[in-house]
C-alpha cells in the first residue's frame, strides 16, 4: 500500500523500499474552469553543496537526460489535459553519479509573469514515485493549495542522507521564476 505524506514529511526509501533502483517521479495536476497553463517539471541534481555538480545535471524540457544516463525526463506536456500523470522523470539509482546527493523536483509555470499565471489556478497537483520493476505506487504526495500566487514550486526532492535515499514531500512556492532557481543552483 502507498505511503501518503503531508507537506514536510519524509520517508527513508531505502529501508521503506530496500530494492528500489528505478522510480518513476510522476507530477500531475488539474486546471480550475477556465484555466490554461504551461506547466513545466525540471530536475536540479545536486552535490554536497547543494549547486549543480555539471550544468549538464539540470535535467528540463530542453536537457531530457542527465550526462549519467540515471535521470531522463519524458517530455514537456503543455497542456496537462488527460488522466494521470502530466509529466514524469525516470530515475535509476545505480547509475547515479556518486556526487550526487539530492535530486530535486520543481514545477514553474512558462511565461507567468508575462500572462498573469499563478498556481492558484491549479488543483489537485500531486507528485508520486512509482517503483518501476515492480510497477507499484511507493508513496503519495497532494500538494494543498497554500501557495495561490506562487509562479514556481518544489514539489518534493529526494536527499542522501547518511547512504540512504529519502524523499521529502516538500511543496515550498516562489516567485522568482525558473531563472531564479537556476540561479540559486548553478
Amino acid at each position: 500500500m502507498a505511503i501518503s505524506l503531508k507537506k514536510g514529511g519524509s520517508i527513508n526509501l531505502t529501508k521503506k523500499e530496500p530494492g528500489l533502483k528505478k522510480m518513476m517521479i510522476g507530477l500531475g495536476w488539474e486546471m480550475k474552469p477556465g484555466s490554461s497553463l504551461d506547466l513545466d517539471a525540471s530536475v536540479f541534481i545536486l552535490g554536497k553543496n547543494r549547486k549543480l555538480i555539471a550544468d549538464e545535471y539540470f535535467v528540463f524540457y530542453n536537457n531530457l537526460t542527465s550526462p549519467d544516463g540515471a535521470i531522463q525526463h519524458t517530455g514537456d506536456n503543455r497542456t496537462g489535459e488527460g488522466e494521470g500523470d502530466d509529466e514524469m522523470i525516470l530515475a535509476n539509482l545505480e547509475v547515479l553519479n556518486s556526487e550526487v546527493h539530492e535530486i530535486l523536483v520543481v514545477v514553474s509555470i512558462h511565461e507567468a509573469e508575462a500572462r498573469g499565471h499563478h498556481f492558484g489556478l491549479l488543483k489537485d497537483a500531486y507528485i508520486r514515485i512509482v517503483d518501476v520493476e515492480k510497477d507499484r505506487v511507493i508513496l503519495n504526495y497532494d500538494l494543498d493549495e497554500s501557495n495561490p500566487t506562487n509562479t514556481v514550486m518544489e514539489f518534493g526532492k529526494l536527499e542522501k542522507r547518511g547512504g540512504e535515499w529519502h524523499f521529502v514531500a516538500s511543496g515550498i512556492g516562489g516567485n522568482q521564476g525558473l531563472q531564479g532557481l537556476i540561479d540559486v543552483y548553478a
